[in-house]
């Protein structure tokens, strides 16, 4: 895992999100909640941060860039996690990994298998896109993800 974060130095090393999302979180090595989602921007498919279940059982969006990631994410200050509303206001203009997983991956209107992870740099940067059957296709613009249909019922 890389040890950098987006204002420390360092080199940029691939991350997936099942990885990330195994981490703890942690604040001066005691452990405040764990990732259970990874927001990725609607319009750039750029990771933009994690949503946090923290010890008290409350969600809060931590921004990708505050975090130190290692052995666990790692923050300097508790308030960089941010509250339940704001997590919602981006939860309303991003993608979750959740809600991708298994959507298929499209590329020139052709399905090339369905989404099981996605690799990211430590900026944010989507990287590549992991299928179901194992198969890791580097991302470019022209790589998106099905839309879900809906009925008229």
């Amino acid at each position: 895992m890389a040890t950098r974060s987006g204002h420390e130095g360092g080199d940029v090393k691939e991350l997936s999100g099942e990885a990330i999302l195994s981490l703890p979180l942690r604040l001066h090595g005691i452990e405040l909640g764990r990732p259970v989602d990874l927001l990725l921007d609607r319009e750039t498919l750029r990771v933009v941060g994690l949503d946090i279940l923290c010890g008290d059982e409350v969600h809060r969006f931590l921004p990708l860039p505050t975090a130190k990631i290692a052995d666990a994410l790692t923050i300097h200050s508790p308030l960089v996690l941010l509250e339940e509303d704001e997590l919602g206001f981006y939860r309303a203009r991003a993608f979750t990994l959740k809600s991708l997983r298994g959507k298929p991956v499209m590329k020139k209107q052709r399905s090339l298998g369905k989404l099981r992870d996605v690799v990211f740099a430590a900026d944010g940067e989507l990287r590549a896109v992991r299928l179901e059957d194992g198969t890791e296709i580097q991302y470019d613009s022209s790589l998106g993800f099905a839309p879900v249909r809906r009925t008229a019922a």
